[in-house]
């Protein structure tokens, strides 16, 4: 058989006809037509709004997690005694020198000094966050900070 436009039929199988509905009992689908007793879900539409009371239902019972998460960065905080530990006479200590000998993680965006312990060297502080009491103890031994 030739293959043209008249000739041409869809695959065996791939076509369902659709459910008679509503046509006596003795066809299985009389009476209720498929939808049950009577009430709201028998009735035309009524079942999507019983499934939108669910949905609210579901998203008043679920936990919500509640406060604020700041954008702000929240500076790493460095010791004095750190700086003792790992820092000589003359060094300058910046972000990037505390992140290389590893006293502040590598995604830390500031860092901020705090007076823990005590400091005994002159060394120079560039661009970091620091206590006024640190302030006093770096100028009293001869250190800057720029």
């Amino acid at each position: 058989m030739i293959l043209q436009v008249n000739t041409i039929k869809p695959a065996r199988g791939s076509k369902h006809s659709p459910k008679k509905i509503g046509r006596g009992n003795a066809s299985g689908h009389g009476n209720y037509s498929g939808h049950g007793g009577k009430g709201q879900t028998a009735r035309s539409g009524g079942s999507h709004g019983l499934r939108l009371k669910a949905f609210k239902r579901l998203m008043q019972s679920t936990p919500k997690l509640g406060g604020f998460k700041s954008l702000k960065i929240k500076p790493a905080e460095v010791y004095l005694s750190d700086l003792e530990k790992h820092y000589q006479a003359g060094d300058v200590v910046n972000l990037a020198s505390l992140k290389e000998k590893g006293i502040i993680k590598n995604n830390a965006k500031a860092a901020k000094i705090i007076s823990n312990g005590e400091l005994t060297k002159k060394i120079t502080i560039e661009g970091l966050l620091r206590a006024k009491s640190v302030e006093e103890k770096i100028k009293s031994l001869g250190g800057e900070i720029k």
